[in-house]
């Protein structure tokens, strides 16, 4: 018997869930690790129904990973962890699939830190720090990125000069762990249904949407970045580029004041001038709130139009991510007066939060998403071959 550690690290926090091999992972543990970084780290595991915290003090990545297998080791009735998966964000145009980590890989990913500042760095520091804590474990990354290298051309560039697209400016896309395990549950769903037209809407801090076909994807809202297309909890979305130039013009901002406002200060937070958090401006009476909502659903209802058109029409929509899943409202608002689309739903079933909640053409599925789950089957692939 032997386990798997997946990590899913963030500047300030590390996600990790514990599962036990086997021809399925069995989920025994989650947890995290917030305020990585600061004196006074927090780590929580909730395993069978009960929760167990610990305070850390002062910590980094790897002392948080040190912390994790501390905790832990004491339900693994003594087996070891023999692989561990990470989330990374950016594969850049090397990988379309999960790779077993190791030097050369973690210094070509390195080189993509300038297209993912304030997310590879930290995804690489908790490698770094698993690979010191199980040197005889399996270290296996899995890719944001990956699921999108299908992407036609058309979606896979911008007009610019064509050798920036040579030198990897170009729409990646990302939440490609989520779309994975989305696309895997509607093909368990439905094992028949190989050819279904369907848009998936990761709606929650991030957010972004996706168009499938086939079970590939076709079209993302994400490009370069993860700051394009929907606004997100404090990133901006879609702008238009010219609002950049004026802003060093004009304003004389520099280049960290221009990433400070784009990824933390804007979407719902910078719309509202109250909070980041969907349930926050829902509760709230505040005009700002409400628009901040509105603006958040006028830009899900504007790409799912593109996307559907995109793939030839729109037989499926499912809503994931924190927002996606919970959200009975926006859930609602995304799909009122879309009966054009074939788009309708019980609001019953909205509200409940049932798998299937539509009424018209469309099938309109609320599924939630795993992509710890998706990162431990590749961990376990890898250990089996």
């Amino acid at each position: 018997m032997s386990y798997i550690l997946t990590l899913n690290a963030g500047s300030s926090s590390l996600k990790y869930a514990v599962y036990r091999d086997g021809a399925a992972p069995e989920l025994r543990a989650v947890g995290q690790v917030d305020r990585i970084g600061s004196e006074a780290a927090h780590l929580v595991l909730k395993r069978e129904g009960e929760t167990e915290t610990r305070e850390l003090g002062a910590a980094d990545h790897a002392r948080a990973v040190e912390a994790i297998l501390d905790i832990c080791t004491p339900h693994m009735q003594g087996a070891p962890v023999a692989g561990v998966g990470h989330r990374i964000v950016h594969g850049g145009t090397l990988f379309d699939r999960p790779a077993v980590l190791n030097a050369d890989i973690l210094s070509a990913l390195h080189r993509l830190v300038p297209l993912a500042p304030l997310h590879q760095p930290h995804n690489l520091a908790a490698v770094r720090a698993a690979m010191s804590a199980f040197p005889d474990a399996v270290q296996v990354g899995c890719f944001d990125t990956a699921f999108h290298r299908s992407q036609p051309w058309v979606d896979d560039t911008f007009a610019l000069p064509r050798e920036y697209y040579d030198k990897g400016i170009r729409r990646y896309g990302f939440h490609g762990l989520s779309y994975d395990y989305i696309t895997g549950e509607l093909d368990r769903i439905d094992a028949e249904d190989h050819h279904r037209r369907t848009v998936v809407a990761h709606l929650g801090n991030g957010a972004s949407m996706c168009a499938i076909k086939g079970g590939k994807s076709v079209a993302s809202t994400m490009g370069f970045t993860a700051l394009d297309g929907l606004p997100m909890g404090t990133r901006c979305g879609q702008l238009d580029p010219g609002v950049l130039l004026y802003l060093i013009a004009q304003e004389g901002m520099g280049h960290h004041q221009i990433r400070d406002l784009l990824y933390h200060k804007c979407g719902l937070l910078g719309l509202s001038g109250i909070s980041n958090d969907m349930r926050e401006l829902e509760a709230s009476p505040r005009r700002e709130a409400k628009e901040a909502i509105d603006y958040y659903v006028f830009r899900i209802r504007r790409e799912l139009g593109g996307l559907a058109a995109a793939i030839g029409g729109l037989e499926t929509l499912v809503f994931c991510g924190g927002i996606g899943e919970n959200s009975a409202l926006v859930r609602a608002r995304v799909c009122e007066g879309m009966e054009w689309m074939g788009i309708a739903i019980d609001p019953e079933a909205n509200a409940a939060g049932a798998d299937v909640i539509s009424t018209g053409a469309v099938t309109v599925r609320v599924i939630r998403t795993d992509e710890e789950g998706v990162i431990a089957r590749a961990v376990s692939a890898a250990l089996a071959a």
